[in-house]
């Protein structure tokens, strides 16, 4: 058993089917089924009695500030109770480690954004969302090159750099003290990190959605799932 947690508003979760390819591409890598919850579902008791051999915390596409801060203390809860149980947070929820690990989200009064540049005068806006939010900064949008600063079994048998599906105008700016850069590149520092002690990994990029000209995320989540014991 798989979990893939959607960290989203409720709303947007509704809206979007997108999670079930998701769901689908996992279970073909893994052979396990696939179970999505809405954050709000993922308490540690309701994971927990489902023993699930690894966990996936899901990007989000709405901004931290437009979330009251106590809908985190689900993700905090979850994280700090699943110690044993190989994780994967992605884009999104790479962030809110970055936030739950150096400040706690009960520190917070609001959880604030962190973008990774302002435009420099004459640089075109790229991308395929672009909106009044994200007018006026960087945004990593397409394929790009990360760099593995570290020998570690998630990226066994990737070239460095490897090419990976980026979706993003925000980054993580202090790496927790708990955890180690393991990727990075020139755009955006803190690509990859992972905890210290226990299975738990954080990426900014999106292995998920790898496609076939670029298929270095497929082999990334392989590398995951041997981590947690799947596989060959």
């Amino acid at each position: 058993m798989l979990v893939w947690v959607k960290v989203e508003t409720l709303a947007r979760h509704d809206a979007s089917d997108g999670d079930f390819r998701i769901k689908r591409r996992l279970e073909h890598l893994s052979g396990e089924p696939c179970l999505v919850l809405h954050m709000s579902q993922a308490t540690p008791e309701t994971v927990l009695a489902l023993s699930p051999r690894a966990l996936f915390l899901s990007g989000c596409a709405t901004w931290f500030r437009d979330f009251d801060v106590r809908e985190f203390y689900v993700f905090e809860n979850l994280v700090h109770a699943t110690e044993s149980i190989p994780a994967l947070a992605i884009c999104g929820s790479h962030q809110l480690l970055g936030f739950m690990f150096n400040d706690g989200f009960r520190n917070l009064k609001r959880v604030i954004d962190e973008p990774m540049r302002p435009l420099h005068d004459g640089e075109a806006q790229i991308g395929w969302w672009i909106s009044s939010e994200t007018a006026g900064l960087f945004t990593e949008q397409g394929y790009y090159p990360i760099s593995i600063l570290v020998d570690d079994p998630l990226f066994h048998g990737l070239p460095s750099p490897c090419v990976m599906p980026e979706s993003h105008a925000c980054e993580i700016k202090r790496v927790p003290d708990a955890f180690e850069l393991i990727a990075t590149n020139d755009t955006c520092r803190v690509q990859a990190i992972k905890h210290r002690s226990r299975p738990l990994y954080g990426t900014q990029f999106h292995p998920e959605q790898w496609v076939a000209e670029y298929s270095d995320g497929e082999l990334l989540l392989r590398n995951f799932l041997r981590i947690a014991g799947i596989g060959d």
